[in-house]
């Protein structure tokens, strides 16, 4: 077995390294002191309709007023799905390029787009939105159940959406909805080396009907197979909301919260917006002595390119 250069915990192409594996147990919480917390609000989704949730920002005027929104809140990147005119979940890259030109024009966030989009979305329109310009991407890990649907992500468009983004200077979030997804993860750096930024980042996805369940125990196994050097996030859908915050804070990880993944903040009452679910997930940050990280620390941390105007900066 022979070794060489890693770059966040990953080899870069062409160069000899052992074959990347879990954690060892010693290392299995913390690679280095976690002393803040990356907050990622997911506003929109493609799962819910406006008709049924009037909460739910669809429009570009009602994602950047939730994008300012949660920004002050605590929150240091966007998770971006796009609607049409109709409210209706589109991967067009006319109403991405809008929409992602326009929250990056009105904040610092981190961009983050969708390419998983909607679970009937087909494989070209997943690659091209890549070409509306996001600092980062979500790349999902495997192909999972989601619900009485499928959310198709075959071994060939996951090494696609991975170059793709490379090329592009995106920065991948791993998206990984079941334990087995992380050897995935782990072949997909082996073959190809680090991604963009040299930063391996994951979002633990709890709770979909079809995946991993929302508990601490899921999360614990999931956190002793990632990379060494990885960062991670974690995402509890519906009820798994607290408990999983709760987790990942405990045990070293960053925070994803927000529209998409839940819309009820407590029993009995509905979700009043994306920046309620923003300032509890800081608030809990702040409690557990990690207090938000900006979008400049996320930047550094993650490894993003900067896209924004000098104008956008000052």
């Amino acid at each position: 077995m022979s070794t060489g250069p890693r770059v966040g915990g990953v080899h870069q192409p062409g160069q000899p390294t052992a074959p990347i594996g879990p954690r060892s147990p010693a290392r299995a919480w913390h690679d280095a002191p976690v002393t803040g917390t990356l907050i990622t609000v997911a506003p929109t989704g493609a799962e819910s309709d406006k008709s049924d949730v009037p909460a739910l920002p669809v429009t570009v005027q009602e994602l950047v007023e939730t994008a300012q929104d949660c920004e002050a809140a605590g929150a240091a990147m966007i998770h971006i799905h796009v609607r049409d005119g109709g409210a209706r979940p589109t991967l067009d890259l006319g109403y991405v390029r809008e929409a992602l030109s326009s929250v990056r024009e009105a904040t610092d966030l981190v961009i983050q787009v969708s390419t998983g989009g909607a679970v009937t979305d087909g494989a070209e329109a997943r690659v091209a939105v890549l070409d509306a310009d996001p600092d980062s991407a979500s790349l999902t890990c495997g192909t999972v159940n989601f619900g009485d649907d499928v959310f198709l992500n075959p071994w060939d468009l996951i090494e696609r959406l991975y170059l793709a983004m490379r090329e592009r200077a995106v920065v991948p979030e791993f998206e990984i909805f079941d334990l087995g997804q992380l050897t995935t993860l782990s072949r997909l750096l082996d073959k190809h080396g680090a991604p963009y930024g040299g930063h391996v980042h994951c979002d633990l996805v709890m709770g979909v009907p079809g995946g991993m369940p929302a508990t601490a125990q899921a999360l614990v196994a999931c956190v002793a197979a990632l990379p060494e050097g990885a960062t991670w996030s974690a995402t509890g859908v519906g009820r798994g909301t607290l408990p999983v915050m709760l987790a990942a804070l405990s045990c070293g990880g960053h925070l994803r919260v927000g529209m998409e993944d839940t819309l009820t903040f407590a029993p009995g009452q509905p979700v009043q917006s994306n920046g309620q679910l923003v300032r509890r997930a800081a608030a809990l940050a702040t409690t557990a002595l990690r207090p938000p990280l900006t979008p400049g620390e996320a930047r550094a941390m993650l490894g993003i390119k900067d896209r924004r105007s000098a104008d956008t900066r000052g």
